[in-house]
């Protein structure tokens, strides 16, 4: 018994990512730049991904 999986490759160090079967609009992370990724969008198994962009707090120091 096998289970579907989709096919993406992140787009800031290009590692291919194999992650069970997700919809648009969700985020993942990838596992070698840490990266948060949204799914953009979802066709044949191949993921579309797009950089999330992250805000940090400015603490003022």
């Amino acid at each position: 018994m096998s289970t579907a999986t989709l096919n993406g490759a992140c787009p800031e160090c290009e590692t291919d990512l194999t992650v069970p079967p997700v919809v648009q609009g969700e985020t993942l992370s990838c596992p070698e730049c840490l990266l948060t990724l949204r799914v953009e969008d979802v066709a044949d198994g191949r993921l579309t991904l797009q950089m999330v962009e992250v805000q940090l707090r400015d603490w003022g120091q």
